[in-house]
């Protein structure tokens, strides 16, 4: 496993992490959960991604179960806040940011989170009292660094011309083969000032595994065929998606790897990226994944990959699902 500098800070993250996102919140038993994360420790991952919102608190809580047997200083932890809690707890408030941070931090079963990240912006809160309740966070010492999640390069600014470009040192986008679109804008404004990609969905949610075969049935077993587990799949799922997919498994095949290992080693070939963060159900998977870190792929490659996917990636700026546009002031 190799590791990357996290943004400005001092924090050193595996360049693969692991999510937690629609598996340990619910989608997953949690003694699968606990394997998967076993799994994750001895394959080298040291950087976990969570966030209040999964599972209304129930990845965190099967996490703060977990990592409570992991000495606290081997593994780097990131939480989110903004999402629906209750019928009136939700947003970047500054009394709902002091309110959630707690609560996360009694289910992780820690005195506090490596990074703290704003899960979306509210555009109902003036940035100022958003920005404000999330430094003092970080002053109780209740966070070590904060980030943020699909931020549009309006949002981004605005909060770097308020407090500094040393406010963040993460954006966690949506990134993979088939959706491109933080490159235009969200990756250059970043890197400018010093924040560091760690991205969600490198593999698609599953379609960059090559699973799913174009004009045939979903597996019964996979993440598509489960309700649970199949949300926000459609922005990337798509007949000339699948289509696209199979072009890349005998280039996979030259190149000596799975297809998996392929799209997770395209997505960690950028510079701006920290880590890619893998979803997993089964143990077999996560150490499938990792097998991604220090693969590096040629020109001659990544050549041949851009002309398999043709037109079908999504590379314009495009509002991320949950995003609204705009910035409040006081």
């Amino acid at each position: 496993m190799r590791y990357r500098k996290l943004g400005s800070s001092d924090l050193e993250v595996s360049e693969i992490s692991l999510g937690s996102w629609l598996t340990y919140s619910g989608g997953v038993a949690a003694d699968r959960a606990r394997a998967c994360t076993e799994a994750a420790f001895d394959a080298g991952i040291t950087f976990f991604d969570t966030a209040n919102v999964y599972g209304r608190g129930a990845a965190e809580s099967v996490w703060g179960e977990i990592l409570s047997g992991h000495k606290r200083e081997g593994y780097v932890l990131a939480t989110k806040v903004w999402g629906q809690m209750s019928d009136t707890d939700r947003g970047l408030s500054g009394a709902q940011i002091a309110k959630q941070i707690d609560a996360s931090l009694a289910r992780l079963r820690t005195d506090y989170v490596d990074l703290y990240q704003a899960h979306r912006f509210d555009v109902g809160v003036p940035i100022e009292e958003t920005v404000e309740a999330l430094q003092k966070v970080v002053e109780q010492g209740k966070a070590r660094y904060l980030g943020f999640s699909e931020w549009t390069p309006e949002q981004i600014q605005a909060a770097i011309d308020l407090a500094g470009p040393d406010l963040f040192v993460s954006s966690q986008p949506q990134y993979s083969m088939l959706w491109q679109a933080p490159e235009a804008e969200v990756f250059p404004l970043c890197a400018a000032n010093g924040i560091s990609q760690i991205v969600w969905s490198p593999l698609a949610q599953g379609i960059l595994t090559g699973k799913y075969q174009p004009g045939q049935p979903v597996p019964a077993d996979s993440r598509l065929a489960d309700k649970s587990m199949s949300v926000s799949m459609d922005i990337v799922f798509s007949e000339a998606a699948l289509e696209a997919v199979q072009r890349l498994v005998p280039i996979a095949a030259d190149a000596g790897v799975t297809l998996p290992t392929l799209a997770l080693a395209w997505v960690l070939r950028r510079g701006e990226l920290a880590s890619a963060i893998v979803g997993a159900s089964r143990p077999e998977q996560v150490r499938a994944n990792v097998a991604a870190s220090g693969v590096d792929l040629s020109e001659d490659v990544l050549t041949v990959i851009d002309e398999a996917l043709g037109d079908v990636p999504v590379k314009a700026p495009t509002l991320a699902a949950f995003a609204t546009e705009g910035v409040t002031h006081r």
